[in-house]
């Protein structure tokens, strides 16, 4: 997945998380189901901003970006801050 389209996807994200936000504030949608989804949502963020990071990072060392492989969500979620 090259670098314009991992942007695409974080956005698309971010769109659907303001989505969620108008959808409870007008009633559309309960609060436990903004918590279900927006959980989803963060997590693949967390997934898609660490893949973007690493491929920059593999750019830099002057390394093919196509090397990096994403981690998996249970990775990416259990790192040490």
């Amino acid at each position: 997945m090259d670098e314009k389209t991992l942007i695409h996807q974080i956005s698309a994200l971010v769109d659907d998380e303001h989505k969620l936000r108008t959808q409870l504030q007008t009633g559309k949608i309960t609060e436990e189901q903004e918590r279900g989804r927006l959980s989803d949502i963060e997590a693949q963020l967390d997934q898609l901003w660490d893949l973007l990071r690493r491929r920059r990072a593999a750019k830099l060392q002057g390394v093919s970006p196509d090397e990096v492989q994403a981690h998996t969500l249970d990775e990416v979620e259990h790192y040490l801050q």
